[in-house]
């Protein structure tokens, strides 16, 4: 029978050869081999995403008031996304006739890398219309409907409808919105 040693092994074995031979020294110069040899090479950071390279199919709902968002990188390269997405209504389901969003912002920005089918989300919340089909606002504004609505993320905007097939409806034209995450 033919015996192999695994690659692991080597280190172990050598480690003990340098404890028993003595000496603090022995000991750090294997520790400076071992570091040399799993250095790697340094990797260039990622670029930003662009709204070219990520997808969103559609906004879930988290409760009675918000969606969640999320963006996938579709390639073809790793990106960074950072921030915080803009938000409009899509009048009349058409991005050309949005009615834009004032977004208070939720939380800290910081970066996200997004591998090649990495996701990242942000959760938009937003005073919610009450009663049923001709629902009000408690503070008599007029309710906002729109079967989409328009996410800005990566320099450029998508366009995406609830998940349940419902519309986006809203009290007044301010949401909140968390940091990407």
């Amino acid at each position: 029978m033919r015996r192999t040693r695994s690659r692991g092994a080597a280190p172990a074995l050598l480690l003990t050869a340098v404890v028993l031979a003595g000496g603090p020294a022995a000991g750090t110069a294997f520790a400076d081999v071992r570091a040399d040899r799993s250095a790697a090479a340094p990797t260039a950071p990622a670029a930003p995403c662009r709204h070219t390279q990520l997808i969103a199919d559609s906004a879930q709902r988290v409760g009675a008031t918000g969606v969640r968002v999320t963006v996938i990188n579709d390639g073809p390269k790793a990106c960074v996304l950072q921030g915080f997405p803009t938000v409009a209504l899509a009048g009349q389901g058409s991005p050309d006739k949005n009615l834009p969003l004032s977004v208070s912002r939720r939380g800290q920005a910081r970066p996200v890398d997004l591998p090649v089918g990495g996701r990242a989300s942000t959760v938009i919340g937003f005073k919610p219309v009450m009663g049923e089909a001709g629902g009000y606002c408690p503070s008599g504004a007029e309710p906002t409907v729109a079967p989409s609505m328009v996410v800005g993320v990566g320099g450029g905007a998508l366009q995406l409808a609830p998940a349940d097939g419902g519309d986006f409806a809203l009290c007044g034209t301010a949401v909140t919105a968390s940091a990407f995450r």
